[in-house]
């Protein structure tokens, strides 16, 4: 019986190519200079392939959520090369990066960030008129349907569960039909039920709306929701894990913490590249 956890990246056969929806090459963040430096990402190769979800796994400090935010242009990186499409997003100037995000990417947080004026609906299409743009009726209806909120479009947040408010969110996210959609915690202020839900949601968004995801999360029960799991730690790609179960993200991250080995002078760790690692 085959009890591979993960590869760690040297080791894995080249796949066939797919279509990328995002990808870096090379990519580096460090903070601060001198004896004080830290390297928070440390050359960091890796592609996500459109129409599939993707969670991005690591203990706290690791990177995950410096490389979300590089890879969405929120940030800008020390060296190295970030992709949407085609686009690279690494050296744009502020207002291309405004256009980008507003036409190009969807975002999901842990904050709702919804307006408390506004009802559902309203949240949901702000973007796509702020933007200048028609709302294309056919599509949120779908999306409407896919999230379960038809009967909620005209109440507000305060009217709203916390999963409910998070499915305007997505809705929202969503709306403007984005290349990828970045998801930063969103379950992170729900309840296990309705945290269960928006993740179900997140899912079917791939798989009946062909969207295309990307989750970074600490908690393995979401991370198995994904189609694919990138691990990180110390600011480097150490391995994946494909149709991920809870079990098998928690061994991943087992198996990581014992490859893990302190570099002086960064907050990277070196990794044995060699062998599979097993659970």
């Amino acid at each position: 019986m085959d009890t591979t956890v993960f590869v760690p990246v040297a080791d894995r056969d080249a796949p066939a190519t797919p279509t990328l929806a995002v990808r870096a090459r090379a990519l580096t963040k460090t903070y601060g200079k001198g004896e004080a430096q830290v390297r928070a990402l440390d050359g960091v190769d890796v592609d996500f392939e459109a129409g599939r979800f993707t969670a991005i796994m690591g203990p706290s400090g690791s990177g995950k959520s410096t490389l979300m935010h590089l890879l969405a242009g929120l940030d800008s990186a020390t060296s190295g090369q970030a992709f949407i499409g085609g686009t690279e997003v690494t050296g744009m100037g502020d207002k291309a990066l405004t256009q980008l995000r507003r036409d190009r990417i969807g975002f999901v947080f842990q904050q709702f960030n919804l307006l408390p004026m506004f009802t559902a609906e309203q949240n949901i299409t702000l973007p796509v008129e702020l933007a200048g743009g028609t709302v294309d009726r056919q599509w949120l209806d779908v999306l409407v349907r896919t999230l379960g909120l038809g009967q909620r479009l005209e109440h507000r947040p305060s009217e709203l569960s916390g999963g409910q408010q998070q499915r305007v969110a997505i809705a929202r996210a969503l709306v403007a039909q984005p290349e990828v959609v970045f998801a930063d915690e969103p379950t992170g202020n729900l309840d296990s039920r309705s945290g269960a839900e928006v993740l179900s949601f997140l899912r079917r968004s791939v798989r009946e709306l062909g969207r295309t995801i990307i989750m970074v999360t600490h908690d393995p029960t979401a991370a198995a929701y994904a189609d694919r799991v990138v691990l990180i730690a110390d600011g480097r790609i150490a391995g994946e894990i494909s149709d991920p179960t809870p079990e098998a993200v928690l061994a991943g991250l087992d198996a990581l913490r014992s490859l893990e080995t302190p570099v002086a002078g960064s907050g990277a760790g070196a990794h044995d590249g060699g062998a599979k690692v097993g659970a």
